[in-house]
């Protein structure tokens, strides 16, 4: 059974949490506070972390940041508060998915078996992706092209780096806002849009034959990348 980390110091969440998920099929490791999380990812390689953003010790957030040093282990941020800015937050330090509290325990199992199913986050080795000429260092959070280092605001960086653990996907601009906006976004779907021309300058000396990317005229937007190199 793959194991899940629960880290949350509210016992009442974590049991029924736990509950659910173990009757989904998944092993569970309960952790109540940052430190005891640290300590447990590092001796039980757990599949997935389901990870409290308000921990007494150490927080969500630097326990996130603690895992990604780590490696590219997918982690779902939960949080009692529903802002925005802390959805744009947790994405843009590398979390995977964001559930604000209340929530219901299925959708939470839900959510654990979507991530799950998602491709790994590095193509080559756990630090990057590498499609040719182009590069994205995950510890550091940082794009290249052709070994020069580029500059990208966070949101950019998080579609960017949506699109290119998901090649030759398509998305259509509502499941983009959801994943990297939040779904309690409540601004124009046009932001996709302008970010994506942001993002087609940036990488405007990406070889096509290595990758680019494309729009799909009544569709969506996809990373195509040629994933034999």
């Amino acid at each position: 059974m793959e194991p899940i980390m629960i880290v949350e110091d509210e016992e009442a969440i974590s049991r029924v949490l736990a509950a659910y998920i173990r009757k989904a099929g998944f092993e569970c490791l309960i952790c109540k506070d940052g430190r005891q999380a640290l300590e447990t990812f590092g001796a039980s390689k757990p599949s997935l972390v389901l990870l409290d953003v308000m921990l007494p010790g150490l927080d969500g957030w630097e326990v996130l940041r603690a895992i990604r040093e780590k490696g590219p282990c997918p982690v779902i941020m939960l949080t009692a508060r529903g802002d925005v800015g802390d959805r744009i937050r947790g994405l843009n330090e590398g979390a995977d998915d964001y559930i604000a509290k209340p929530f219901e325990p299925g959708e939470v199992v839900a959510r654990i078996q979507a991530v799950l199913r998602r491709p790994p986050h590095s193509l080559v080795g756990a630090d990057q992706i590498v499609y040719g000429s182009f590069r994205i260092d995950l510890k550091s959070r940082s794009v290249y092209l052709n070994g020069v280092l580029l500059s990208i605001t966070p949101r950019d960086l998080s579609l960017l780096l949506f699109l290119a653990e998901h090649p030759n996907r398509i998305f259509e601009r509502e499941q983009l806002i959801e994943k990297v906006w939040g779904i309690d976004y409540e601004g124009s779907d046009r932001a996709v849009d302008l970010a994506i021309k942001r993002l087609r300058k940036l990488l405007l000396h990406w070889p096509a034959e290595e990758g680019e990317i494309r729009t799909l005229r009544g569709t969506g937007y996809q990373l195509y990348a040629d994933t034999s190199r």
